[in-house]
């Protein structure tokens, strides 16, 4: 067996980027894009100051993120050891992007897929060693096979102080350092300043850290400036939080039908058997658009079925959503035909799955390890607690339009679903978690992404939950009011998932 792996000697790199070039040339990789770069960091200050120079690529980790959330196979472990990948698999969901804590993973413009460093696993299978390692002057990348003991790159990795980056993400990387500034492996303690690179304008992709104090890390904080980069999109946006807030309604809405069919109310054709159905699918189909509109190739969606992997919680996702279609089929032709019973009988799976289809993001969310703001434990409950909001809020919309039965114990969820939502909120801000984490909590609530915050806070907590109490409280039977509060609610739920997915994305990889 073999598991091959990089050493990167930052004492001997001079910056030349040979690598760079070579690479681009070997693979015919786009303008904009870098499978492998230089960083440059610059550390004390004139005229003591030194520049510092690191080769950034994929790390070949044993315990690869990026093969367990690609949906389709299109990453998987060569017999070597390489990640390597296959762009016909690939349907350019963008997960692995998310996945990877070392942003080695970029959209490839011309295929519209995934592409990364592959170790130039072509010239490996002839023997031939990496492009990049054949055209640096000072041989400062070496590959190692750490599966041979005499290895002498091997040996050099065992004896001296050598770094790996983002150790704390525990992937196992394969590519080490020697002599690496640890600033310059540690995006979080170096900053663009603000008059920009050398060499490379500034662009909205490149991220420019905040100088915060990091409650319980004294060894944080702005320590170098980074003089050179490469840029990274963000690559999970609006039809991202589309997507969260449509399938809460799907899910929710059905989740408020059990209610109705708990409370007694499993006769009543329209606001029970036949409306809610249709909603749920009518918002299934729009999470599905969006799902596929995100798509880099979405001509091939349908591979999340055909070449489906299953430590992927998008392949899971989609059977989820799949199943929870089929029962919102049959709850509605049991509404046809009037037959309270089978309503009564596909209540308990029609509200287990309603859950599942809002909920399993938490779990998606998790696999994408290098976004430590998604990984927060309240994120599975505070999608439960928006799914009854949405669910309750699509109730109290229809309440305009039909007569739904029990509007006070609709009133009663939305009120209960924004007082959840806004607990979790507030605990979700006041923690303290890894520097990531409190980075991208700055960011959302204020940085650059504050105004969608709180913006979702007060339109999607405060508004809905002041219209419910004067509606409860004065007893008003119209329902506009409530209604008004359901469709203030929706909004804020969007604007608060487009601050967190952003935010979770703001913070600087390499």
């Amino acid at each position: 067996m073999t598991r091959l792996g990089f050493l990167l000697d930052s004492d001997a790199c001079i910056g030349c980027h040979a690598c760079t070039i070579a690479c681009k040339s070997e693979h015919d990789v786009p303008l904009g894009v870098n499978r492998t770069w230089v960083k440059y960091i610059e550390t004390g200050s004139f005229p003591n100051a030194s520049r510092h120079f690191s080769v950034m690529r994929c790390n070949q980790c044993e315990d690869a993120p990026c093969m367990t959330i690609c949906p389709t196979n299109a990453l998987f472990r060569a017999d070597n050891g390489i990640v390597d990948f296959q762009d016909d698999n690939c349907i350019g969901c963008k997960s692995c992007m998310n996945a990877c804590p070392y942003d080695a993973l970029f959209i490839n413009p011309e295929t519209n897929t995934a592409n990364k460093c592959n170790f130039c696993n072509h010239r490996i299978e002839m023997d031939l060693e990496p492009s990049c390692v054949v055209v640096c002057p000072t041989q400062a990348i070496k590959v190692v096979d750490h599966d041979d003991p005499n290895d002498p790159v091997g040996k050099i990795i065992g004896r001296e102080d050598v770094a790996v980056r983002s150790p704390e993400q525990n992937t196992k990387p394969k590519v080490y350092y020697r002599g690496a500034d640890q600033a310059s492996l540690d995006p979080t303690r170096t900053q663009i300043k603000p008059d920009g690179l050398i060499w490379a304008d500034m662009t909205e992709y490149h991220r420019r850290t905040p100088e915060l104090t990091h409650h319980g890390h004294p060894d944080a904080g702005i320590v170098a400036r980074t003089a050179y980069t490469t840029a990274h999109k963000t690559t999970w946006n609006k039809m991202v939080s589309g997507y969260l807030v449509t399938k809460a309604i799907a899910g929710g809405v059905m989740l408020m039908a059990a209610l109705m069919v708990l409370l007694g109310h499993a006769d009543e054709q329209a606001a029970v058997g036949v409306v809610p159905p249709m909603v749920a699918g009518v918002f299934l189909a729009v999470t599905g658009a969006l799902l596929i509109g995100d798509l880099k190739q979405p001509g091939r969606f349908f591979y999340l079925i055909t070449r489906s992997n299953w430590s992927s919680w998008l392949v899971k996702g989609a059977y989820v959503l799949g199943a929870f279609a089929a029962v919102c089929y049959l709850w509605w032709f049991g509404g046809v035909i009037d037959s309270s019973s089978m309503i009564e009988v596909l209540a308990l799976p029609a509200a287990l799955l309603g859950a599942a289809t809002a909920g399993y993001t938490a779990y998606l969310f998790a696999q994408c390890e290098g976004r430590d703001l998604w990984q927060t434990p309240l994120l599975l409950p505070l999608l439960l607690a928006r799914a009854v909001v949405a669910g309750a809020a699509a109730y109290a919309i229809l309440d305009v339009f039909m007569d739904i039965p029990s509007p006070d114990a609709v009133q009663w969820a939305l009120l209960g679903g924004v007082a959840a939502v806004g607990f979790l909120t507030a605990v979700e801000v006041a923690s303290h978690g890894s520097r990531h984490v409190e980075l991208a909590m700055h960011a959302m609530t204020k940085g650059e992404h504050k105004t969608w915050f709180q913006a979702g806070t007060v339109l999607g907590v405060v508004l809905p939950a002041v219209a419910v109490i004067v509606a409860l409280a004065a007893d008003i039977s119209s329902p506009y009011l409530v209604a008004a509060a359901g469709a203030s609610a929706l909004v804020g739920m969007w604007l608060a998932e487009t601050a967190f997915v952003r935010a979770g994305q703001s913070v600087p990889l390499s």
